[in-house]
């Protein structure tokens, strides 16, 4: 098949929906702003930048077996503003995962349930994190509470029948001198 055509496409041609298909070994980027000195950098494993047919072949599936799994809810590939499919390092390797799962006689619901209770340890490891993280700055603070002095106390009185005082409440006691 030769560059620039569609991936399943019965004349060549792309139709208009996005599904083009970059030189052996390349891969299409979405337009990212630059990084720092205007050099891009690589792709985020989250960003979708791969055609339909580049991840099938990455993924070693078939890319009507990309559709297949996108309309049953186990990938959600991002899309270009034409409706075409672009899928991110992410993407490829949940398939790979599907391919090992069902290579292994797991059906797609099964699939499905792995996938989610994966998600949910992910989930789940990232609050971990984050309580972890929080529980460290409040033993710091509280660290820092301890090994900072205390504010001043105001100056106590050696009379036992009177309380310490604030400034609004003092009491002055006048005596004659003998």
């Amino acid at each position: 098949m030769a560059a620039g055509t569609r991936a399943g496409g019965r004349d060549g041609r792309s139709g208009g929906r996005g599904d083009q298909v970059p030189a052996a070994g390349a891969h299409t980027a979405r337009a990212r702003p630059a990084s720092g000195a205007g050099v891009p950098g690589p792709p985020g494993e989250n960003e979708a930048v791969f055609v339909i047919s580049v991840a099938a072949q990455l993924s070693g599936l078939h890319p009507q077996t990309l559709r297949t799994y996108e309309r049953v809810g186990l990938i959600t590939p991002g899309r270009t503003g034409g409706g075409g499919r672009r899928y991110s390092y992410r993407d490829i390797e949940r398939l790979r995962m599907i391919a090992d799962l069902t290579a292994a006689g797991i059906g797609i619901e099964g699939v499905r349930r792995i996938l989610d209770l994966e998600n949910a340890v992910e989930a789940l490891r990232d609050r971990n994190a984050e309580l972890v993280a929080e529980l460290e700055a409040t033993r710091e603070a509280l660290r820092e509470a301890v090994r900072s002095p205390a504010a001043p106390q105001p100056p106590r009185s050696n009379l036992p029948a009177l309380r310490a005082t604030t400034a609004g409440q003092a009491v002055v006691v006048w005596r004659r001198r003998p």
